[in-house]
């Protein structure tokens, strides 16, 4: 059963590999040559473009992942920590950012206050 399903995902993964080339040939010669009077590509350099624009711009995808792992495992990393731990780096941010404190908590409203 897994080797049918094989069977049929490689070819469409070839066929949209082609197509995705083909769509980028067609957008770059239905705009690029009206807009700002570049040449027409062809269906070869339009994938040079798109691995031009990889390399340049990093891939086609964004990097949420990457920075959500990492956001992950720094706050596993600091949980692991002991209080003790946890507040010896915090002194150490303290020291390192001017020391900058949390404004004091305002009573609500309506409540009495102490003279």
């Amino acid at each position: 059963m897994r080797h049918k399903k094989l069977l049929w995902i490689a070819p469409l993964a070839v066929l949209a590999f082609a197509v995705f080339g083909f769509v980028v040939m067609l957008l770059w010669n239905w705009l690029m040559p009206a807009l700002f009077a570049l040449p027409r590509i062809g269906y070869w350099q339009a994938w040079g473009l798109l691995l031009l624009c990889k390399l340049l711009f990093g891939g086609f995808h964004p990097h949420v992942t990457s920075s959500r792992r990492w956001r992950e495992r720094v706050i596993e990393h600091w949980e692991s920590l002991t209080p003790e731990e946890q507040e010896r780096i915090r002194q150490k941010m303290r020291a390192r950012c001017g020391g900058f404190t949390r404004p004091p908590a305002e009573p609500p409203a309506g409540s009495p206050t102490q003279a």
